[in-house]
């Protein structure tokens, strides 16, 4: 678990990062905070090996960490570029497929662990609770619990694209819900804050993906953990690389 104390001293470290040193981002960065998020846990089934290669377990951690300033400066960011009737216009629109989603996934997941008593549990767990930020923490919890089960919903048809659909919605509609509730604007220094937390961020996900390619350049079943989804999609349709395209 990430202790408040994590996070103070991560943003004391991004509060330092000097603007010459700042990387912008290339790729959407709710996409590189969920790819990050998976390679944390990718890694941490590699943890022996990784530290084979000078990647401690503590190292691994600060990719959580890390992720999770970003995601917060991140949403105090798209508050700035954004105006409340937009976002409540946009929210009404985006919670319609949201609570959809939910409730399917509630549904499947029901019927899919039918003969596991401990996982209808969880999924009447995750159902308690009403409102909207309920719901979108119930997409992310939804999303983590199928990825760990995925062997009980490939039998009953289930599409696990969405599992991916739910988490990154859910991150989505953290922020867009953020808005839409008027949440007060602030100057331009939260992208800097941004920016600065996806360097820090990056330092560290460069690391342990480098050392994941460098340990199984010969497992194939590995080695693809430590790849950007996001960047081998793109790279199949287009000759640009990671270094040439930012994102706002």
């Amino acid at each position: 678990m990430i202790t408040e104390k994590q996070i103070n001293a991560c943003e004391l470290v991004v509060a330092g990062i000097k603007a010459e040193k700042t990387l912008a981002l290339n790729m959407p960065c709710n996409i590189y905070v969920s790819e990050s998020e998976v390679l944390e846990t990718w890694a941490g089934e590699d943890k022996d090996k990784l530290a084979i290669g000078g990647i401690s377990i503590e190292r691994i951690a600060q990719i959580g960490i890390r992720s999770t300033v970003l995601r917060k400066y991140q949403s105090d960011w798209i508050i700035v570029r954004r105006t409340g009737k937009d976002a409540e216009k946009e929210w009404k629109a985006f919670a319609v497929d949201a609570y959809e989603l939910c409730n399917e996934m509630k549904h499947a997941f029901k019927y899919a662990f039918r003969n596991e008593p401990e996982l209808l549990g969880r999924v009447d767990e995750i159902a308690q609770g009403t409102g909207d930020s309920d719901m979108i923490q119930d997409l992310k919890s939804y999303a983590l619990l199928g990825l760990k089960h995925k062997d009980l919903l490939t039998p009953i048809g289930f599409d696990l694209f969405k599992l991916d659909t739910a988490s990154t919605m859910s991150d989505d509609g953290a922020n867009l819900l953020a808005e839409a509730n008027g949440s007060k604007l602030k100057g331009n220094e939260n992208k800097v804050l941004r920016d600065k937390a996806y360097t820090h961020l990056k330092e560290v996900v460069d690391e342990v993906r480098a050392c994941g390619k460098y340990l199984f350049w010969k497992n194939k079943s590995r080695l693809v953990g430590y790849q950007s989804d996001y960047w081998k999609s793109k790279n199949s349709s287009s000759k640009k690389t990671e270094d040439e395209v930012a994102v706002d």
